[in-house]
């Protein structure tokens, strides 16, 4: 089953292409994804990696975390789940909680 990775403290010239060349030894990559800004297109640092299997993905920690990839050291993990809610489109819209309908 495939594992998800995530990779922390990427050059902003890292793109999806030098990832996955990065991890290619480790193992078969399934996909590679370096998160962009959406208005200026840029890096913001982080992506992720899918590998076939769970050893592929446990090789990848061990053989990538602290090293470098572009130039920077990189943090490799396990990625978590997504959390539900919070961010642009969804949960907390700051209403300060209250009861929209009207009181009087």
């Amino acid at each position: 089953m495939a594992k998800k990775l995530y990779f922390g403290g990427l050059a902003y010239g890292t793109t999806d292409e030098s990832l996955q060349a990065a991890v290619a030894s480790f193992g078969t990559v399934a996909s590679a994804k370096v998160i962009t800004d959406r208005e200026t297109g840029r890096s913001r640092g982080f992506g992720f990696v899918e590998m076939s299997t769970d050893e592929e993905a446990q090789a990848v920690i061990s053989g990538l975390d602290g090293k470098e990839i572009d130039g920077r050291v990189v943090r490799v993990s396990e990625a978590r789940p997504q959390e539900n809610g919070g961010g642009r489109n969804g949960g907390g819209r700051g209403d300060f909680g209250g009861d929209r309908r009207s009181s009087w």
